[in-house]
């Protein structure tokens, strides 16, 4: 079995999905490859085949120049799977490569099984298991799913460029609107699931925030039921945080949201199932009513001050 791995830099800098993609690999027990857009002295630490396009040339995103270099070094290694991060790039990029090349694509892999691929379903309520049904697939996997492997060394290189053209011209960014709320500076974070009940329950959450000195934040059902606002979505659809402290309340745990506080100091998970997956990966899970407990817990810290 043979992979062909899509790494990603931005502003020079590599990515740590990179690392990802090598840890997914290495469950799947591939033989690997890898391509990316980036520079000489600017390399994954990985002593396999490397496909470079030039980012003096190429770094710009253009969509029909980026699809042409990857299906060049998929000609070159003929893989069975050809593995996208699930990010903006990944999104736009990988059914581009799976159309050009008429096979099947996977998105947002979560998990591998003895019988396929898992993947959310039901905005990440539910699970399921797909199989390819083309000999070879295009895939993209969660952020923060798969562990990462760093497993040093230096690439060999292959320099990779095309011959073809586009109509896109790049014209330039635009900054992004300030966000109402930046998490990412958050020490303590007290975030809302839909175990809280009720949109008028999500004063228990703020309460417990201003009263510990953090933010509040949401878990994505949470945001589009309209209880919180968008600004403070965690999760890979919304901001990546890592607080010292993060308070999941009424929080599952879809892999969404497990991506986006994988880097927290310590976990505090309040929710009575105490089979709900976020036990995985909390410190602690306190297995009680969500709605009570925060009452009674925002009640003494009032007491003492």
């Amino acid at each position: 079995m043979k992979a062909l791995l899509i790494g990603e830099s931005r502003e020079g800098k590599l990515l740590d999905s990179i690392y990802e993609l090598l840890g997914f690999a290495a469950l799947l027990g591939a033989d690997t490859a890898m391509f990316l857009v980036g520079s000489d002295n600017q390399l994954p630490d990985w002593g396999g085949r490397l496909y470079l396009a030039d980012a003096a040339k190429y770094a710009e995103y253009n969509p029909d120049l980026h699809k042409g270099l990857i299906l060049a070094a998929v000609r070159h290694e003929q893989p069975d799977y050809i593995v996208f991060s699930h990010s903006s790039y990944g999104w736009d990029l990988a059914p581009r490569v799976a159309a050009s090349l008429r096979v099947a694509q996977v998105s947002e892999v979560t998990a591998l099984t003895a019988e396929g691929f898992e993947v959310g379903c039901c905005n990440a309520k539910m699970r399921r298991t797909v199989k390819p049904a083309t000999a070879q697939a295009v895939l993209t996997i969660q952020a923060g799913a798969f562990a990462t492997l760093k497993p040093g060394g230096t690439p060999q290189v292959e320099r990779l460029e095309t011959i073809g053209k586009s109509n896109l011209e790049f014209v330039g960014y635009e900054p992004a609107e300030m966000k109402e709320v930046d998490l990412d500076r958050a020490k303590v974070i007290v975030s809302a699931g839909r175990g809280v009940g009720k949109k008028e329950n999500i004063t228990l959450i703020t309460a417990l925030a201003c009263a510990l000195g953090g933010e509040v934040g949401a878990t994505r059902p949470v945001v589009d039921a309209g209880w919180v606002e968008h600004s403070r979505q965690v999760g890979a659809t919304g901001q990546t945080v890592a607080p010292g402290l993060y308070l999941a309340c009424g929080i599952s745990g879809a892999i969404q949201h497990l991506a986006g506080i994988k880097k927290s100091g310590f976990i505090i998970a309040i929710n009575k199932d105490r089979d709900a997956p976020i036990g995985e990966v909390a410190d602690v899970l306190v297995v009680a009513d969500v709605v009570q407990l925060l009452s009674e817990l925002i009640e003494r810290l009032r007491k003492t001050g």
